[in-house]
């Protein structure tokens, strides 16, 4: 399904994450940053395709994404069956047809809730170890600059969160779903095993504007700290032209 108009209201109610600490939004307060090379947010004008897998996913040509992406294992079945109960709930509140806007509350709680429970550090986590959080790191940079463009990222314990821009005709999920293929094959082997790695959907949304990738690019880069991993197991990483133009991770605000 294409949409064509704007879209910037909808989108500002689905920043992906909790609310934004007093001093991030300091910072924005005094935002003065010009926009990072190769960025583009929303375009207002420009059309929106909008497909359904167990959440809605919105593509724009040319726009850059917030993604998350987890282990399959990362999330307890008990909760993961309580979400199921609650989305039941949901729909039948809100029958269809629903709205964008309602499909938008649906992506924002689940979205909420699922990046809280991630962050109990839940599962095999198999990117404690130094070598597998290396590689996946080295995955997300394999194709930069001819499938994609990726701006900033860090591998947690048991999942990833990265900005991403697709390039030409490359589509996200399939340069995901490369990504997260060759990690699985070099997880498993590194490991003696063999089975499913990752959960098969991801979590994405459109970054709005400067502004709102100000804040992404400071959740990304709070988040070890919020789980409460020590430094020395912090793997992050932002684009050196990013860095030079002042878009880094800002860990004293």
């Amino acid at each position: 399904m294409a949409l064509r108009g704007r879209r910037e209201d909808i989108h500002a109610k689905i920043d992906g994450f909790g609310e934004p600490s007093y001093s991030i939004e300091m910072a924005i307060e005094n935002f003065n940053l010009t926009a990072p090379p190769g960025f583009r947010g929303l375009h207002p004008d420009l059309p929106i395709r909008v497909y359904q897998r167990h959440l809605p996913h919105w593509r724009q040509e040319g726009a850059t994404y917030f993604v998350t992406f987890r282990l399959a294992d990362s999330i307890p079945q008990d909760q993961l069956r309580a979400l199921k109960r609650w989305r039941t709930i949901w729909e039948s509140k809100n029958p269809e047809p629903r709205s964008d806007e309602k499909w938008y509350e649906l992506a924002l709680e689940i979205t909420r809730k699922t990046e809280a429970w991630m962050d109990e550090g839940y599962g095999e986590c198999v990117f404690l170890n130094r070598e597998l959080a290396d590689e996946m790191s080295n995955s997300l940079l394999h194709f930069q600059d001819e499938r994609c463009l990726s701006s900033c990222f860090t591998v947690m314990v048991n999942h990833v969160h990265a900005v991403m821009k697709p390039l030409g005709e490359f589509e996200l999920e399939d340069i995901l779903e490369s990504v997260k293929r060759f990690v699985s094959r070099k997880v498993n082997t590194v490991l003696g095993r063999s089975g499913k790695l990752w959960e098969e959907e991801s979590y994405d949304r459109i970054i709005r504007d400067e502004q709102h990738l100000f804040r992404v690019i400071q959740y990304i880069g709070r988040n070890p700290a919020k789980a409460g991993l020590p430094v020395e197991q912090w793997v992050r990483w932002v684009h050196s032209e990013w860095e030079h133009g002042g878009w880094r991770f800002r860990d004293d605000v």
